[in-house]
């Protein structure tokens, strides 16, 4: 792979850089100027002297129809304006890359039954802003859970005329739900997640409890010949633990503490990899029950899951993992007690497991199939699981954009790991993220990070998990014309501000980052510019994606 950040790219400094031998970039104009008046064809032209294209970085001009909303013809040159009909809505965004929009395909936006943790209008608003243009929803932490036909519709009518981009939804697998599986199949979802171990507090979300090998046998069985894909949250208290209750621990009990509660690594050691391999290991003794399956492990965090799952797929199985942006971007080394802002299950492991995470993911580890598709981290994700701030417990000491009020109860367990809620926010973050460490790591010389290697992970890979290949994750004739405008040398530290999602409250806040995007386009209608901000006279644009797996026609999603 070859790296598309230059090597004399300066340190990041908190001021946008610009290349000097590129004219500034024109403003986009407003969406469909030209058709209200009878003018030229109703198209939308970007153009620039970067873009993604089939794997590679060339020059590009990617012409949309603001009709249907797909792209039309892509031209690997910059097409001067006067190419196109006078009056043609076009924008020259040279030097900055036109990248498709990303496909974030595991999100949980809470929405009905818990908004004031977050919201479809505030998620995904959030997911707009850094370029998202697909999120998928998780099943669980609204309520009802999407694990009925009957949730998923009460869902669908929360999500009406909230969203900022596309929307699709997952079901969920729990004890005695099988009979709803075809069911939600048949209503559009976009695959299955099912947790081998408790979901969170048992006081928080006890309406999504975790399934036995029994209950996954009964969900291979329904769905052994559907078009999904069956996921799981994969750690499991290996059978011989020293385990402990609630009473000492009240949120998740896996081994007992072996230090202060407000020590990370204490709980970093109460949920060691043997968790994530010894869950693994039961997916897969189940996988011969429906061997056309496709199966999938969210949030990989444990390096020492990847032979095992390398030699499962060497032997035919379809399973694939992803991982997420802050197990690739933070450490355990430098996870401040009592920050548990940091928390999330599985947790942040150390250094030399990102270390471990990269090399798989860049196809360098040990005994790696050459094949970049063979690789068994397919995707990267954000898995955004925010909270009102006081159930992450933050002491003093932590300065959060946003506080709420803690109870007695709670202002006792102030730092405490295994008290605070557990779920890390980061949605339209991704982007920054994972190019802020792609430029570390290029600069250092310890891997060879590009910004093809960030699309196909999370875009081209991501819309294929949840079957949308046929109209997102990528730059070229008949897809969906989602663009994220990104301007690859702007540096900046993350503030408040760049926090759109409800509860300002995440690990990444005052970090210096590299990258921005200047606009977000989703079917050829700019819903977010930089400049400009979001197109409220226009409102929220975004589609629910409800047509089966496979069944998507002309990109029209039934809502």
């Amino acid at each position: 792979m070859t790296a598309d950040v230059p090597a004399d790219v300066p340190a990041p400094v908190p001021v946008p850089v610009r290349a000097p031998t590129y004219p500034t970039p024109t403003p986009s104009p407003p969406t469909g100027t030209a058709l209200d008046h009878g003018g030229p064809p109703p198209i939308t032209v970007l153009a620039a002297s970067r873009a993604v294209l089939s794997g590679r970085v060339t020059p590009a001009t990617i012409v949309i129809s603001t009709a249907t909303g797909k792209i039309t013809s892509v031209h690997r040159t910059v097409l001067p304006a006067a190419d196109f009909p006078p009056g043609t809505p076009y924008a020259d965004h040279s030097p900055h890359l036109l990248l498709p929009g990303l496909v974030d395909a595991h999100v949980h936006l809470n929405e009905p039954g818990r908004t004031e943790w977050e919201g479809f209008w505030t998620g995904t608003r959030a997911a707009a802003f850094g370029g998202v243009t697909t999120v998928v929803d998780m099943p669980l932490n609204a309520i009802p859970p999407t694990t009925t036909v009957a949730g998923l519709r009460e869902k669908v009518e929360a999500a009406r005329g909230k969203c900022w981009v596309d929307v699709g939804f997952y079901g969920g697998i729990v004890p005695g739900n099988e009979a709803e599986l075809k069911g939600l199949v048949q209503a559009g979802v976009r695959g299955f997640k099912g947790f081998l171990i408790d979901s969170g507090d048992a006081k928080q979300v006890d309406e999504f409890p975790a399934v036995s090998a029994a209950d996954v046998q009964k969900a291979m069985a329904e769905l052994a010949d559907e078009d999904t894909v069956l996921m799981f949250h994969a750690e499991m208290l290996p059978p011989i633990a020293d385990s402990v209750g609630d009473a000492v621990q009240s949120s998740q009990p896996p081994l007992a503490p072996s230090g202060p509660l407000t020590a990370y690594n204490t709980f970093l050691a109460s949920r060691p990899p043997s968790f994530e391999t010894y869950a693994i290991a039961e997916v897969l003794s189940l996988a011969a029950l429906a061997p056309e399956l496709p199966l999938h492990i969210v949030h990989l965090s444990a390096v020492e899951a990847v032979p095992m799952l390398r030699t499962a797929r060497r032997r035919g199985v379809k399973i694939t993992a992803e991982t997420c942006f802050h197990y690739l971007s933070l450490a355990a080394e430098s996870i401040a007690d009592g920050d548990t802002r940091h928390k999330c299950c599985p947790p942040i492991r150390g250094q030399s497991n990102q270390d471990g995470l990269w090399a798989e993911l860049l196809g360098e580890g040990a005994d790696t199939l050459p094949n970049e598709d063979d690789s068994v981290i397919q995707t990267i994700v954000s898995d955004h699981s925010p909270c009102t701030p006081s159930l992450k417990l933050l002491p003093p000491s932590i300065p959060p954009s946003t506080r709420d009020t803690i109870s007695p109860a709670g202002a006792a367990k102030q730092g405490d790991f295994f008290s605070a809620w557990g779920g890390i926010s980061s949605v339209g973050l991704g982007l920054p993220i994972l190019w802020t460490e792609a430029v570390k790591r290029s600069q250092s010389a310890s891997a060879d990070i590009s910004i093809v290697d960030v699309v196909r992970w999370c875009a081209t890979n991501t819309a294929a998990q949840v079957g949308l290949a046929g109209s997102k994750g990528a730059l070229a004739v008949g897809m969906d014309g989602d663009v994220a405008v990104f301007d690859d040398t702007a540096a900046f530290v993350l503030h408040s501000d760049a926090m759109l999602w409800r509860n300002r409250c995440s690990p990444y806040e005052g970090r210096p980052m590299r990258g921005v995007v200047r606009e977000t386009w989703l079917r050829g209608h700019r819903v977010f510019s930089r400049d400009e901000g979001f197109r409220e006279k226009d409102g929220p644009v975004g589609r629910l994606i409800l047509e089966p797996r496979g069944m998507e026609t002309n990109g029209k999603a039934r809502t």
